[in-house]
């Protein structure tokens, strides 16, 4: 029995991958407004870099993974 389009876009937009994504976002927005504070100490994220290794970790993905998939 085929999938209607409904059901198809129902699974896709449940998908683990997608959640992971808006996790992401979340954490980028917290860290353009300033209000990203690391983990331990508390301090406020000044950098970049740092703010998008918080987001990884947040959503449970892995740079070598992220890396991996890109061309």
């Amino acid at each position: 029995m085929p999938i209607s389009r409904a059901q198809m876009r129902k699974q896709i937009s449940s998908s683990p991958a997608k959640k992971k994504r808006a996790k992401v976002k979340k954490v980028m927005k917290e860290f353009k407004k300033g209000k990203l504070r690391s983990g331990g100490s508390g301090k406020k994220v000044k950098n970049r870099k740092q703010a998008v290794a918080i987001a990884l970790s947040e959503a449970g993905v892995s740079k070598k993974k992220r890396k991996a998939r890109r061309p």
